[in-house]
């Protein structure tokens, strides 16, 4: 007697409450799903992009602020600072490398970023074509932003004053594609890279064309005799013991901010992580209800079938196969929800993530399946197993003649 087969007949004879009950437990575990998706994901995304950069440096206002619009480039900037601040910063003993920063204009909204050859070593940025900018308003785009733009090699387009795609042109200056980068899988798949030298240019008026013929610095800070700005740093340390003493010095100083990549991300995660936690609680606040409903249709189905069960009895199956058949209806309820839920949560991230395309998520991904969804599977076998135990043991205790004499 096939048990499996038998099981699921029943199921199928009552689609409305076996799809009932596999939605229902399919919406819980669909949240869970897309909870360890984006929390992996977006975990390792924020670590990945952090990598290498020991200290931001920049206007005072929100640390964390700092740290997301330098690093991340999902959040506005704190401000500018001087840039004779940031070379006085530069020739402290405690700073091995300094990288600056010049934001605030964007292309359809991928961000303007103006710094120099040392932010691609850092990433160990490659070239897919073309090559890093050498002259004012050239220009390097991730590969993201090259396909989603249509852009290439010589191609040429007008930025846009402010971070938002909804900001005015600048008309005059326009940029000029010399480079398109491999997929890096970081944040620089989704940036506009140019010279500081760029960024500065685009805000002035009245500029002489010879200016823009000029090489730009590849390595430091740039040379000039007016008083320019940056919005921020990104500093490497040179010795552990700089990670105590620079913040404070910097701090300490009214016009400049310092944050910790890795404090303020580590502050981020613990507050994220109480959204989770709620969010977590109500998915397994729906499991248990659809382990319930699970329950409640075993128990009414089997008060219905004590007849079928009786005259299985009579042709050979055992108590013990009878138990067996009702656990089997419970674990395959169960396991349809699991693979249901799993899709569920896989499809619902992708649109998330469409729907998102330049925001702080848009760099995950729904194409991938981690080790910790087959315990979501193994979970769901678990609820089906016990929601199943109370009507499998009244089936094992079926009375085979009280049944028949009944009827």
């Amino acid at each position: 007697m096939n048990m499996i087969k038998l099981s699921w007949k029943y199921l199928i004879a009552k689609p409305l409450n076996t799809g009932l009950n596999i939605l229902l437990l399919a919406l819980g575990l669909a949240i869970i799903t897309v909870l360890i998706l984006i929390q992996d994901q977006f975990e390792n995304k924020m670590t990945k992009d952090a990598e290498g950069i020991d200290l931001v440096v920049g206007a005072k206002g929100s640390p964390l602020q700092l740290i997301l619009s330098s690093i991340y480039h999902i959040d506005f900037p704190t401000g500018n600072i001087d840039m004779a601040d940031a070379i006085a910063l530069s020739k402290n003993r405690l700073v091995k490398n300094i990288i600056p920063l010049g934001m605030g204009d964007n292309y359809q909204g991928y961000r303007i970023v103006g710094t120099n050859h040392d932010y691609l070593e850092l990433y160990n940025a490659q070239m897919s074509a073309g090559a890093a900018w050498d002259k004012p308003f050239e220009v390097v785009l991730g590969s993201e932003t090259a396909v989603k733009l249509g852009l290439g090699i010589g191609d040429t387009f007008i930025g846009s004053h402010g971070i938002g795609s909804s900001s005015h042109e600048h008309d005059e200056h326009p940029y000029k594609v010399s480079g398109i980068l491999n997929p890096m899988g970081n944040v620089l798949d989704k940036l506009i890279l140019t010279s500081i030298e760029s960024v500065w240019y685009t805000h002035d008026e009245g500029h002489d064309h010879e200016i823009f013929e000029k090489p730009v610095a590849k390595t430091g800070f740039p040379e000039t005799d007016d008083d320019r700005e940056v919005t921020s740093l990104l500093i490497q340390y040179r010795n552990p013991i700089a990670a105590v003493q620079l913040p404070r010095f910097i701090n300490s100083k009214s016009a400049l901010q310092a944050a910790s990549p890795s404090f303020e991300i580590s502050r981020l995660f613990e507050l994220l992580g109480i959204g989770v936690k709620l969010i977590q609680g109500l998915a397994i606040v729906i499991i248990i209800i659809a382990g319930l409903g699970i329950f409640i249709a075993l128990f009414n189905s089997l008060k219905e079938r004590k007849y079928d069960l009786a005259v299985m009895r009579t042709l050979g199956a055992s108590s013990g196969q009878l138990f067996l058949h009702i656990v089997l209806e419970g674990v395959i309820l169960t396991v349809l929800g699991a693979i249901v839920g799993i899709v569920m949560g896989h499809l619902f991230l992708a649109v998330l993530v469409m729907q998102n395309e330049q925001g702080a998520i848009s760099g995950l991904t729904a194409m991938v399946f981690l080790t910790e969804e087959l315990w979501i599977l193994v979970y769901a076998v678990l609820v089906g197993i016990i929601a199943s135990l109370i009507p499998a043991w009244n089936a094992y205790q079926t009375d085979i003649a009280k049944q028949l004499t009944k009827a």
